[in-house]
């Protein structure tokens, strides 16, 4: 049987005792050892495929283990053929993880996305552009009012989407841009201190307060998955990497 990896932690972290991890019935967490850090690790089941129990199971396990410290995260399906395969890699990229460690502790993300409100929107624009009114009332071409008003909602897009990156990045250690999407502005990850969750959070309802005709989602908090992997080095040749059974 393959192993499974949660994350990583320092040697001296203490973790509590009966966490349970993926799999039916769920398998017992335990850790490999490589100098001053460890994996968190358990058997991997061999049909090990993205079901909410698992992925809440792996969750379960970041987060747990974490509470008394800090957890550089793996994504959900990362497995390795043997303990010793994971001991190896915990060797050769000690230096990476000790810095990725570093950068993520004491700290969470929050993931937000952002969409207008179609209707606020047209409004906002419609208000902050008179030329725009102008043109509806002298126009005969409703098209081409359509198009022009399309254009401007699509100008205000972009800005709205720097102004979330700003407002809420100033109370960020870092940020995370995610895909584009249609009819979405945005896909943002903030790296959060714990100690400014509040300011966070504060500065994320009056930006909804303030700027009615934007809708935002936000997640969290969560473990900083999308921070602990920035620049994986590859491996050598002489060990090979986790394997990726699932996509996280």
């Amino acid at each position: 049987m393959t192993t499974y990896v949660y994350g990583i932690t320092p040697a001296d972290q203490r973790i509590p005792d009966g966490i349970e991890g993926v799999g039916d019935p769920p398998m017992p967490l335990r850790v490999v050892r490589s100098g001053d850090l460890v994996a968190l690790c358990s058997d991997a089941p061999a049909d090990l495929v993205p079901r909410r129990t698992d992925l809440l199971a792996h969750q379960h396990v970041v987060i747990e283990a974490g509470r008394d410290g800090t957890v550089l995260p793996l994504r959900f399906g990362e497995v390795s053929p043997d303990d010793e395969n994971v001991a190896a890699i915990l060797d050769e990229r000690h230096d990476h993880y000790l810095h990725r460690m570093e950068e993520v502790a004491g700290k969470d993300e929050f993931n937000v996305t952002v969409h207008h409100d179609q209707d606020a929107v047209r409004q906002v624009v419609l208000a902050d552009e008179p030329h725009l009114m102008s043109r509806r009332a002298t126009s005969q071409d409703n098209v081409s009012f359509g198009e022009l008003v399309a254009r401007a909602v699509s100008g205000r897009g972009k800005s709205d989407a720097v102004l979330v990156e700003r407002v809420l990045g100033a109370h960020a250690a870092a940020v995370a841009r995610g895909p584009e999407a249609a009819g979405r502005l945005a896909d943002l990850t903030f790296l959060v201190e714990r100690a400014r969750r509040h300011e966070f959070e504060e500065s994320l309802r009056i930006l909804r307060q303030e700027h009615v005709h934007l809708r935002t989602r936000a997640t969290g908090p969560l473990p900083p998955y999308s921070f602990a992997e920035t620049d994986r080095p590859k491996p050598s040749k002489k060990s090979s990497r986790f394997a990726r059974a699932v996509r996280g």
